[in-house]
């Protein structure tokens, strides 16, 4: 194995985000997890890498091929669920921790119009006379989303709860 030349105590002493060396090697880490992942399941997919906003982005898309398979694992809970094992592959091989972001077959746009739409319900809701309308618990980068969204509908949003239950509680401004 590769001694890597920054560890997670260095970027600490610095504490600064991750320099864009270190993300693009979290990407090409990442990017070897999910290939062997999407080989041991046969699944077909190409894997694009992008750095942006401090993170590693991973994106899985449909490979040429027609008869793709790639949207087995293209729900929700599944992507999830492989970004956490995905972080956990480059927090193993760099030894820091990884806000990497996972998408397969455009899972992340279809979730980011979900919360839209939760949005302008309780947006709704807000403006039928509610004081405030809490959203089911999310993850704290769906989090991030939803306070966006809900800043230019000019609402105001806090997120609220521990754990598993962290969820947004939007209110009027």
């Amino acid at each position: 194995m590769t001694e890597l030349s920054h560890s997670p105590v260095a970027r600490e002493a610095r504490d600064q985000e991750p320099t864009l060396a270190e993300l693009e090697e979290e990407g090409e880490i990442a990017a070897d997890y999910i290939e062997e992942f999407l080989d041991i399941a046969d699944v077909d997919g190409d894997i694009n890498i992008d750095v942006r906003n401090g993170r590693a982005y991973l994106a899985v898309t449909e490979s040429d091929e027609a008869d793709s398979n790639l949207s087995v694992l293209s729900h929700t809970e599944t992507v999830n669920a492989l970004q956490e094992l995905t972080r956990l592959a480059v927090q193993s091989k760099t030894g820091a921790f990884s806000r990497l972001i996972l998408d397969i077959g455009g899972s992340r746009a279809a979730r980011e119009a979900e919360l839209s739409r939760l949005v302008d319900r309780a947006a709704e809701q807000l403006e039928a006379g509610a004081t405030s309308a809490a959203l089911p618990p999310m993850s704290s980068y769906e989090r991030k989303l939803v306070h966006d969204l809900v800043a230019a509908r000019g609402f105001v949003s806090n997120s609220s709860g521990e754990g598993r239950d962290r969820h947004t509680v939007i209110t009027r401004s």
